[in-house]
C-alpha cells in the first residue's frame, strides 16, 4: 500500500477552555503519529493555532508539545508544508527555521499521485468577506505589524484571542449562502483543469464529485476532528477517533 498524503486545518489551537485544549492537543498528537507511520507528505491548510504572534525572541509557550511533534516528524522524513489563514498574519521564520515547515501564502497547486490539485484555505472567497479583505492588508502592513511588536506579549495576546475568537464565531454564524459560493469556486477551478480542490475556513466538512473531480473542505479540528487524505488515487474526508 502507498503512502498517503493528508490534509489538516482550523485547529485552532488555544482558543478554548483547558480541558477542551487538553483533549484536542491529545487528539492532534496522536494524529500526527498516525501521520507518521501512514503519511509522506502533510498539508497543514491554515488556522492550525488561534493566534499566532512572533516576537523576536518570544512565541506561544502552550503550543510547545504540538510543535516538537511535528519536529520530530520532520526529523523523520515527512515533509510539511503550511498555507496560511486568516489566524495566521504574523507567522515569522520560526515554523521554517526551527520546526522545518516552509509557509506559503499564497495557494498552492501540486501533483500527488497523479492527481493536480489546487490547495488554498479560503479566507476571503465569499463575497461577504469584503471587510475582511480590507482588514487583511490592514493586518498584513509592516508599519502595523512593528507598532503591535511594542506592546508587551502578556497583554497582547489576551487582546488578540479576543478578537480572533471573534472572527472564529463570526464565521460558524454565517448561513448557507457562503458554502455555495465555496462550491462554485472549487468547481470553477476544476475547469481550469484540477483534479481536485482543497479549502478549508468554513469549519464545515465537505467531500463532492463534481464530474468525477473532488472539492474537498478539511471541516475542522475542535468539533468534527475531519482531515483530508489522499490515498492510492483517492480522495478520502474522515474523522478522527
Amino acid at each position: 500500500m502507498s503512502k498517503s498524503v493528508f490534509f489538516l486545518s482550523d485547529a485552532h489551537l488555544g482558543a478554548e477552555e483547558e480541558d477542551k485544549e487538553k483533549l484536542k492537543e491529545e487528539k492532534l498528537i496522536s494524529f500526527l503519529d498516525k501521520v507518521r507511520e501512514e503519511g509522506e507528505f502533510l498539508y497543514l491548510v491554515g488556522d492550525m493555532f488561534e493566534f499566532w504572534f512572533e516576537y523576536k525572541n518570544v512565541i506561544p509557550k502552550r503550543h510547545f508539545k504540538v510543535l516538537g511533534k511535528l519536529k520530530q516528524l520532520v526529523d523523520g522524513g515527512m515533509k510539511i508544508k503550511y498555507l496560511v489563514g486568516n489566524h495566521d498574519f504574523w507567522l515569522g521564520d520560526f515554523l521554517p527555521r526551527e520546526i522545518g515547515i516552509p509557509i506559503f501564502k499564497e495557494p498552492l497547486e501540486v501533483v500527488h499521485q497523479e492527481k493536480r490539485i489546487f490547495i488554498t484555505h479560503g479566507d476571503g472567497l465569499a463575497k461577504k468577506d469584503l471587510g475582511y479583505r480590507i482588514l487583511k492588508k490592514i493586518l498584513r502592513n509592516r508599519v502595523n505589524i512593528f507598532l503591535y511588536r511594542q506592546i508587551p506579549p502578556d497583554v497582547s495576546y489576551p487582546l488578540a484571542r479576543f478578537v480572533a475568537r471573534r472572527s472564529r464565531e463570526s464565521v460558524q454564524k454565517r448561513d448557507s449562502s457562503h458554502l455555495e459560493e465555496y462550491e462554485s469556486f472549487a468547481a470553477e477551478k476544476i475547469k481550469q483543469g484540477f483534479d481536485a480542490v482543497i479549502l478549508a475556513h468554513t469549519h464545515v466538512p465537505v467531500l463532492l464529485d463534481l464530474d468525477g473531480r473532488i472539492y474537498l473542505n478539511l471541516g475542522d479540528w475542535f468539533q468534527h476532528f475531519t482531515y483530508g487524505r489522499l490515498c492510492e488515487g483517492k480522495f478520502h474526508l474522515e474523522s478522527y477517533d
